[in-house]
């Protein structure tokens, strides 16, 4: 585990653009806040129609440090990987269009650029890139890219401002374990320090990395001199120039004496992403098909089943209305039946009652007859 971070960043306008008077169009920006750590650079579009991307460029630089330093953790966590690439792109159009209120632009393409970040906290690290440029990582076994330069086959790159943006936006989330510095650079810079056909990050990145283990000053002064006397200054046409560092201390420095100087290129490849679209284009169809299919035909199955079921619960009411109607007839059968017994019930103990007093009359009626005769006899 490091035992503290030094940071710096040190831009350079190229003898491209002093010979033809017009401004530096590179930004970088490096500090602390928040307990976050970040370094950022960003190389502005040269071409005529980007007339303000040395705008673009700065607000790039000072809105991402913003966006890493106040929000790291919930974009280290963040598991939607689209969502944050959307995210950060979202933030520069933010600052971008304040610019272009403030200075009446036209067009968001004015304000091109690209943008290279890295930004720690405790162990965790959270590195972007979108366009050319490189970030290396050195450890004590060497320094090796870890993202490379996004150039087309004609040499033309990709901005922040680009609609499909977020797409070509790459992220990185990992750790500081084994990493002993981070170096970001602007093309200027990685054009005489890196070897693209063999993805070799030359020595001397090393070396200028190593210079921060004096501090922040000597650090950025060293790299400043170095740039400028070699790199700058190495050509009459030299591009606008930006490194960062982040140099954890206590950490194990590679020996840049024996690190390589040159290796074998990458073998050519024929075969081009394009390519391999092409050859899956009829298997993607056909999976297509079955897996539409297959979903149409659950989908059906749904909806029959629903119909179904729907059809049993209308059948099922007349049977119910019946059974509620039968149900009604036989209580009023029941009840009639009941009243019936009970009738002839009642009738009965009225006329035994009836013939009972009927027959003591009757007796009674008969003595006194028979008393009567008696008499007149």
């Amino acid at each position: 585990m490091y035992s503290g971070i030094t940071v710096g960043a040190v831009t350079l306008i190229g003898n491209k653009h002093k010979n033809r008077q017009t401004p530096c169009e590179d930004y970088s920006y490096a500090g602390e806040a928040c307990g976050v750590t970040a370094v950022i650079v960003s190389d502005g579009a040269g071409s005529k129609q980007y007339t303000h991307a040395r705008f673009g460029s700065e607000a790039a630089c000072k809105s991402i440090f913003d966006l890493l330093t106040r929000h790291f953790d919930s974009l280290y966590n963040e598991n939607r990987e689209q969502a944050v690439r959307s995210l950060i792109i979202a933030r520069l159009h933010i600052a971008f269009a304040d610019i272009m209120k403030e200075m009446e632009l036209s067009s968001l393409e004015q304000l091109s650029c690209t943008l290279m970040f890295c930004a720690v906290k405790d162990r965790r690290m959270l590195i972007g890139h979108l366009g050319d440029g490189l970030i290396a990582k050195i450890s004590s076994s060497g320094a090796v890219p870890l993202t490379m330069p996004q150039n087309e086959k004609d040499g033309t790159t990709f901005f922040v401002t680009a609609g499909h943006a977020p797409d070509y936006l790459r992220l990185v989330k990992t750790t500081v374990d084994d990493c002993h510095a981070v170096a970001l650079m602007t093309d200027g810079v990685q054009d005489s320090v890196y070897d693209e056909t063999s993805g070799l990050v030359k020595p001397v990145v090393a070396k200028l990395c190593e210079t921060f283990s004096k501090g922040r000053e000597e650090g950025e002064k060293a790299i400043e001199d170095t740039i400028a006397k070699y790199i700058v200054g190495g050509s009459n046409n030299s591009d606008d120039a930006s490194l960062g560092v982040i140099l954890f201390e206590g950490t194990e420095a590679p020996d840049a004496s024996k690190l390589p100087g040159s290796a074998a290129s990458f073998p050519s490849a024929d075969e081009t992403f394009r390519d391999v679209q092409k050859t899956m284009v009829e298997d993607v169809k056909k999976a297509h098909a079955i897996i539409s299919g297959l979903a149409s035909k659950e989908q059906d199955e749904a909806v029959n089943e629903d119909i179904r079921a729907e059809e049993a619960n209308e059948s099922a009411k007349p049977n119910e209305a019946e059974a509620e109607s039968n149900a009604s007839e036989t209580k009023e059968d029941t009840a009639a039946k009941e009243a019936d017994k009970s009738e002839p019930a009642v009738t009965s103990n009225l006329n035994t009652k009836l013939i009972a007093a009927l027959i003591a009359c009757g007796v009674e009626f008969v003595i006194i007859i028979l008393l009567l005769i008696m008499l007149f006899k």
